[in-house]
């Protein structure tokens, strides 16, 4: 019940704050250009980080004996560190770097990127709640880390056209539902999914774009909730997962291999714009 409610109230003050917070960040100038190249509002995505914590740091005062508060403060740290270390990049990154490697390569060349700001901060904000919130510490607390920073990560590598992100997250959180069902911890991912939900439809319209600040706080949302509700094995696999995504993206273009893929490109063409596909 938690869960529906938080992801109803997620989608209501989500679908109430939106329209003012693209007015509020097209009216200070802060658009970019698309992969068409219009220039719309960027950095929508923050929406992922207030909104939740909005609600969630409510939720402490309304509802003190919930069995997930202990965790909110956590949540809410992490979220907006990763989203304004995303909000960084959007502001003052540079596209003369890409991927992983590649910052790593100028900061090799003493060239600090904003990027390389991002890849470091998120380590080790994901290493602080790692060893903060694991029980166990020692190689879990090395588990639980990669798990959550690659996390954060992995949807920037989706966020490269309409909607991708938003769906990646869903079909993620689809999934951490499936295998912890029931749960209290899973209030997490639903009240950001509630705020992705009113989100996604301006999102597929290409009309906004929710850059790394948003698309941090989707990842690093499904990696924290990894780490914390499921066992060492099956955070086993979804790291195995992370690493190859990672090198795949490295070597390979996504865009490329989705629209080379049947199923992958289906899903990708989903609520977008027909005509900005090649005919077959």
């Amino acid at each position: 019940m938690e869960v529906l409610i938080f992801f109803t109230l997620g989608l209501a003050a989500a679908a109430f704050f939106l329209p003012l917070l693209i007015r509020i960040i097209a009216a200070a100038g802060h658009v970019g250009y698309n992969y068409r190249g219009d220039r719309i509002p960027v950095s929508v995505g923050v929406l992922f980080f207030i909104v939740p914590s909005v609600l969630l740091l409510g939720a402490l005062n309304v509802h003190p004996d919930g069995a997930y508060l202990g965790l909110v403060p956590a949540f809410v740290m992490v979220t907006g560190g990763m989203s304004f270390l995303g909000l960084i990049d959007d502001l003052y990154g540079s596209r003369r770097a890409s991927g992983l490697r590649g910052h790593l390569r100028r900061l090799l060349r003493g060239d600090f990127t904003t990027g390389a700001l991002k890849a470091i901060g998120g380590l080790v904000i994901a290493f602080v709640v790692s060893w903060g919130t694991t029980p166990g510490h020692g190689a879990e607390v090395l588990l639980n880390t990669l798990v959550i920073a690659l996390a954060a990560n992995a949807l920037n590598l989706l966020d490269l056209r309409p909607g991708r992100a938003g769906k990646g997250f869903i079909l993620g959180g689809g999934l951490l539902f499936a295998a912890a069902w029931g749960s209290p911890l899973l209030v997490f991912p639903a009240v950001v999914a509630g705020a992705l939900a009113a989100y996604l439809p301006t999102d597929l319209k290409a009309r906004v774009m929710m850059g790394d600040a948003g698309a941090n706080v989707l990842g690093v949302t499904l990696g924290l909730t990894a780490a914390w509700v499921l066992a060492w094995p099956a955070k086993l696999a979804v790291l195995a997962f992370l690493i190859g995504l990672h090198l795949l993206t490295e070597r390979h273009s996504l865009t490329q291999l989705i629209s080379g893929n049947r199923v992958l490109d289906f899903v990708d063409r989903l609520g977008r714009n027909q005509e900005e596909f090649p005919k077959r």
